[in-house]
């Protein structure tokens, strides 16, 4: 079969015929992708374990700033919120990874599980 396909594509290629085209959909923007958060998302993305616990300093370290002190004192930074218009460089950047945040405020980590659906 595979002899075949190749075999075919050659014949296009010496006839000039052009080769078929796939539309590909690209995937939604997200800001995580491109805003200040991008590393802790690259981060989670490349992780194989599918819990991560990262403490805040290492955080801070990854993204080579201090998180805001809303991050350490309210549990609503970090909230994933319900609409696209509500959410949050933050939240995205775990939620692009394919992960959830818990955080435990006392301990000043961050529990990330991976999302698998159900």
């Amino acid at each position: 079969m595979t002899r075949h396909l190749l075999a075919d594509w050659m014949r296009r290629r010496r006839s000039g015929a052009a080769e078929p085209r796939v539309a590909v959909e690209a995937p939604p923007q997200l800001r995580a992708d491109t805003g200040e958060y991008r590393l802790i998302y690259k981060y989670l993305r490349d992780r194989f374990a599918d819990r991560i616990v990262l403490t805040f300093a290492e955080m801070e370290d990854l993204l080579g700033f201090s998180l805001p002190e809303s991050a350490r004192l309210e549990r609503e930074w970090w909230a994933v919120a319900g609409t696209a218009a509500d959410r949050t460089p933050q939240s995205d950047s775990w939620t692009l990874a394919g992960r959830t945040a818990t955080v435990n405020l006392p301990a000043q980590n961050v529990l990330f599980e991976r999302h698998t659906p159900r």
